[in-house]
């Protein structure tokens, strides 16, 4: 399965637009996890346990997006989007949402 954020795929012509496929991954910061991204906040630097929350929840947003382009038989999920919300104001809970247009390709 080919994922990609722009709207074409170069040497690879679109035969069939087959739809909107989307999918949603939301991660829980541990009390541990927001203390120590607190801290960092404070004090700059990066946040490890935040980039790995991310991280895991782009992944799973994105193998759930392949998933979802599968039943439609795609071949390629193309223009896909990747949005980001910490809908929490205390941290705790990062979301990612994926968005793309799943195709048949000739």
């Amino acid at each position: 399965m080919i994922i990609s954020t722009t709207s074409q795929l170069e040497g690879r012509p679109i035969a069939e637009y087959l739809g909107v496929v989307s999918s949603e991954s939301v991660q829980g910061i541990n009390f541990v996890r927001d203390f120590f991204t607190r801290v960092r906040d404070v004090f700059g630097g990066r946040s490890q346990t935040l980039e790995s929350a991310l991280r895991e929840a782009r992944e799973q947003a994105t193998e759930e997006l392949i998933a979802r382009a599968r039943q439609l038989q795609a071949d390629a999920v193309v223009g896909v989007d990747f949005e980001i919300s910490m809908p929490s104001v205390q941290g705790g809970m990062v979301v990612v949402f994926a968005t793309g247009t799943a195709v048949r390709l000739k």
